[in-house]
């Protein structure tokens, strides 16, 4: 079955996505960023500091199922969408977790993002 949206595979796609609005939420951050005309376009991202492969595609196909439900209705055109996995985010409800993503693409939307984060908060080498 193919999914109702483009899926984003390019790390670019990925890195480009960084730079746009971002929403967090307690399970997940979506972040949504304008992708020049080449439609609606999902991404899932969940690092190995979430849990180990069982609980990261675990994690995955919720999202994957969340993304096919809400996206064809609720997709911001010409934008890719990027959802990471936060700790906890595979505890969570599934119906806590859709109401959550509905909130997140609304305020998407809406243009109202969450403060960027600092440079150099929590990476790279300390010194």
């Amino acid at each position: 079955m193919t999914a109702p949206y483009a899926t984003m595979t390019r790390r670019a796609d990925f890195v480009a996505a960084n730079r746009g609005l971002r929403v967090a939420r307690p399970g997940f951050v979506l972040l949504a960023h304008p992708n020049g005309g080449h439609g609606a376009r999902a991404g899932i991202t969940v690092t190995k500091k979430i849990g180990n492969a069982v609980v990261r595609n675990r994690m995955k196909r919720r999202f994957r199922a969340l993304l096919r439900e809400l996206l064809p209705v609720h997709a911001l055109a010409d934008t890719d969408h990027v959802l990471i996995g936060r700790e906890g985010g595979v505890e969570r409800d599934f119906a806590t977790l859709r109401a959550e993503l509905l909130a997140a693409l609304e305020r998407a939307a809406a243009g109202k993002g969450d403060p960027p984060r600092r440079p150099g908060s929590g990476r790279g080498r300390r010194k």
